[in-house]
This record gives C-alpha cells, sequence and structure tokens, in this order.
C-alpha cells in the first residue's frame, strides 16, 4: 500500500520522487506508531513464534549460526523470486523504466503504470526486511529503520561498481555481495578503533572512493579534449 500511495503521488499528482518519498514516510511514522498501539517501543516475548526463535526450524540448526542461516535462505529465495520477475515481460519493462523511459513509451506501455509497479515491489520488500528485523531483534522501535537507506545505497553502490564486469552475475547477487562488502567495512573500521558515531564518517568516504573510482577513465586513458 506504502509503494501504490508512493507511485500514485509521483505519477498522478506529478510530485517529484524525492519529495514524494519523504512525504509517505513521514505518514507512515504515523501508520507504524498507530499499529504498535501508540507505542514507540514494543518489545515481543521471549517465548513468542517468530521465523528465528521458537520453532522446530530454528532449533534443528545449529544455535550460533541459525539466525544467519535463516536470513541467508530469506535472502536468496528473495534473489531468486526477483531473479524470475525481471526474466518476465513486467520485468523487462521495470528494467527498461529505471534505464530507459523513452523504451517503455515506445512498446505503447505506461511508464507512470511501470514505475508504480516498482515502488510496490520496492516497500513489499522494504516491509518484509522490517518484519525480518523485528522478529530477529524481538523488538518493534519507531525509528529502527533509520539509516536503512544509506545502508541499501552503499550496497548497490559498492556491488554494481566493483562488480559491474561481471556480466555473468545477476545485479541481485551483486547488491547481495555489496551489503555484506559494506558490512565487512563497517566492522573493519570498529576494530580499527573507531567508535560507532564515526560510521556516517566511514559510510561517506566509502561513497567518496567508490564513486570517484567509477570517474576515472578505464584503462588509464585520458579522453581527449575538444
Amino acid at each position: 500500500m506504502a509503494g501504490l500511495a508512493t507511485g500514485l503521488i509521483h505519477v498522478k499528482l506529478k510530485v517529484r520522487d524525492l519529495f514524494s518519498g519523504i512525504i509517505m514516510m513521514t505518514a507512515l511514522y504515523s501508520v507504524n506508531l498507530r499499529l504498535a498501539g501508540d507505542s514507540a517501543l514494543l518489545p515481543l516475548p521471549r517465548t513468542s513464534f517468530t521465523l528465528f526463535r521458537n520453532n522446530p526450524v530454528a532449533e534443528a540448526l545449529p544455535a550460533g549460526c541459525s539466525t544467519l542461516i535463516i536470513a541467508l535462505i530469506a535472502a536468496l529465495a528473495v534473489k531468486a523470486l526477483l531473479d524470475l520477475f525481471f526474466k518476465t515481460r513486467a520485468g523487462f519493462l521495470l528494467r527498461a523504466a529505471g534505464d530507459n523511459p523513452q523504451v517503455v513509451t515506445s512498446l505503447a506501455r505506461d511508464k507512470g503504470q511501470v514505475k508504480i509497479l516498482g515502488l510496490m515491489i520496492a516497500n513489499a520488500l522494504v516491509a518484509l526486511a522490517g518484519g525480518l528485523v523485528a522478529q530477529e531483534q524481538r523488538m518493534f522501535e519507531i525509528s529502527m529503520g533509520t539509516g536503512a537507506m544509506v545502508l541499501s545505497l552503499a550496497s548497490v553502490i559498492l556491488g554494481v561498481n566493483l562488480l559491474g564486469k561481471i556480466e555473468k552475475m545477476s545485479i541481485t547477487l551483486k547488491v547481495i555481495i555489496g551489503s555484506i562488502l559494506y558490512k565487512i567495512s563497517v566492522a573493519f573500521a570498529i576494530a580499527c578503533g573507531l567508535k560507532p558515531g564515526d560510521l556516517k564518517l566511514v559510510t561517506a568516504a566509502l561513497f567518496l572512493v567508490i564513486l570517484a573510482a567509477g570517474l576515472f577513465p578505464k584503462g588509464g586513458k585520458k579522453h581527449a579534449g575538444p
């Protein structure tokens, strides 16, 4: 529903994509708070049945890495579904809408509807990820999603820019590997003695290095001037 609302605001009301996202995120704060019973912090009892605990599958896995295994299975399942979707006609149109919207128009398709579909899928994945995190941490906190956008952007930038030359690797796998590399970079920064408050600095440095690396000519050749 959030993706549909964001798409309608952006496509039908002609509000810019950035502003439409901000409007929806502001509204969702109140919606999430109402769903949590007007409580900014909602803990889950330790006996609650979740995907990660108190179920036969989680209890059958090794205690030390059950959470990692279940999270990996969930990520791979979503990746497989996305890969199958991107091979369909709707998936090709969605990718074309991001790369070259004129292609969608030339195929007699409404690019606005394609954008709405993409936003619905994206917000559904966000809701799924939020539910998984809440179950793993056994709590819901109204601001727990703050900073998730930075992580997602870092994952996409790292995965696509560093692994862009590997044509046989799917874009979804590149993003997953990028998220792992981002977390490794953050863990390495903390291990080197940086404080948790310095993580924003580490993230900014990673963005700068990856984006700047993409500006350098390939093969060390400089472009000739006009």
